[in-house]
C-alpha cells in the first residue's frame, strides 16, 4: 500500500483508546495530537508511525526544535500556523495534498514565507526541493555557488545540477563576484530547463524561484 494508504489503514484499524489518549503530551510544548486513533501502534509485533503523523512532527521539528535551529540557524524563526498545532488539521491538509514520495515545501508559493501554514505549503519533488534549498544554502563569508580553489587561490563557481544529479564546476575566477555572476546565470538556466516540470505542479512556482535566485545577486 502507498503512504497515503498506509495512514487510512491505521485510521480505520487502531482505534485510540482512553488511557492512550490520556498520555499524549504536547509536541514541542504547542503540538496537539488529537488524532481518535493510535498514530503510533503495533502491527504485527512491529510499532510503526502513522505517515502523516511523521510529517506532522517532521514539521514542528523544524518549527519549533531548538537543537534543530541550532544546527540549522535559517530556520530560527519558522513556526506553524496555529490551525496546524493540531494534528487532525494537519492530517486533513496532508490527505489532500500529499504525493508519494516528495516533500513539504513553504516558501515556493510565498516567497520568504516563515511560516507552516496550509495556504502557503506544497509538496514538491525532492530534486525540486533540493534545487531551491541550494539557494539558501549557507557559504560563510563567500557568495553563494564560490569558493576558494586552494592550489592556485583562485574562486571557483560550481553548482548542483538537479537534472543530471551531478555537481558541475563552473570555472574559476579571480574575484569572488565574477564566480557568483556565473552561479547565478547557471541557476536562472537551470530554473528555465526546470519550468515545465514546476508548472505541472503549480505555475506560481517557477517565477518564484526566479525571483529567489535574483535576490541573492
Amino acid at each position: 500500500m502507498n503512504t497515503v494508504e498506509l495512514s487510512l489503514f491505521i485510521e480505520a484499524n487502531y482505534p485510540a483508546t482512553a488511557t492512550s489518549i490520556a498520555q499524549r503530551k504536547a509536541i514541542f510544548g504547542v503540538g496537539a495530537n488529537d488524532a481518535h486513533y493510535a498514530t503510533q501502534p503495533r502491527v504485527n509485533g512491529k510499532q510503526i508511525k502513522d505517515p502523516a503523523y511523521r510529517a506532522w512532527v517532521n514539521m514542528l521539528v523544524r518549527a519549533y526544535n531548538q537543537k534543530y535551529h541550532a544546527a540549522r540557524p535559517t530556520y530560527s524563526d519558522v513556526t506553524a500556523c496555529k490551525d496546524w498545532h493540531s494534528f487532525s488539521a494537519f492530517r486533513a491538509w496532508w490527505l489532500d495534498n500529499y504525493k508519494e514520495g516528495w516533500q513539504l515545501d513553504k516558501d515556493l508559493l510565498v516567497p520568504g514565507n516563515r511560516e507552516y501554514s496550509p495556504d502557503a505549503c506544497i509538496y514538491i519533488p525532492s530534486r525540486l526541493n533540493a534545487f531551491t534549498i541550494d539557494c539558501g544554502a549557507v557559504r560563510g563569508g563567500l557568495p553563494i555557488g564560490v569558493s576558494i580553489y586552494k592550489p592556485t587561490g583562485k574562486y571557483q563557481s560550481h553548482c548542483n545540477n538537479p537534472i543530471t544529479g551531478n555537481r558541475r564546476r563552473l570555472g574559476y575566477f579571480t574575484t569572488p563576484e565574477a564566480a557568483h555572476d556565473t552561479w547565478l546565470n547557471y541557476k536562472l538556466a537551470l530554473a528555465d530547463q526546470l519550468k515545465p516540470d514546476m508548472d505541472t505542479i503549480d505555475q506560481r512556482i517557477h517565477p518564484n524561484v526566479v525571483t529567489i535566485i535574483k535576490a541573492l545577486r
